[in-house]
């Protein structure tokens, strides 16, 4: 055989059993884990609560924590004068698959029902405001 020829098997080869090793994992959906779960949280809420002006969040500030050293990234709703009080709303997610959390004074308000709605259609991947 020659040089350039074996050269080229031999690639051939080597690209062949490169990716015979290989996996893939088949993703269906947007990523489950918490960081990007709240990610999509966090853009939603600042879309649709905020950027919006929606009156049922005028009052408010959104202020993201999304890099967590305790493994729950999480978005904070404070009153806009005071964002040093404490939240009004927490939602955070831990794990993968994540597992969401929403508390706060908010929650026990009738705004509570459309706060979960909006959460979980963002964290699903959901991009429409409600």
């Amino acid at each position: 055989m020659r040089p350039r020829l074996a050269n080229a098997a031999l690639l051939t080869t080597l690209a062949a059993m490169v990716a015979a090793c290989q996996t893939s994992t088949p993703t269906t959906g947007p990523n489950r884990a918490a960081l990007p779960t709240m990610e999509r949280v966090a853009l939603g809420a600042n879309a649709c609560w905020f950027k919006s002006g929606d009156p049922a969040f005028a009052a408010y500030k959104l202020a993201p924590e999304l890099n967590s050293f305790s493994g729950r990234p999480r978005i904070l709703l404070v009153h806009k004068g005071s964002p040093e009080a404490r939240p009004l709303l927490v939602v955070q997610a831990e794990g993968s698959p994540s597992r969401l959390q929403a508390f706060g004074p908010m929650m026990s308000e009738p705004v509570a029902g459309r706060i979960a709605a909006d959460v979980n259609r963002w964290s699903g991947g959901n991009k429409a405001c409600s």
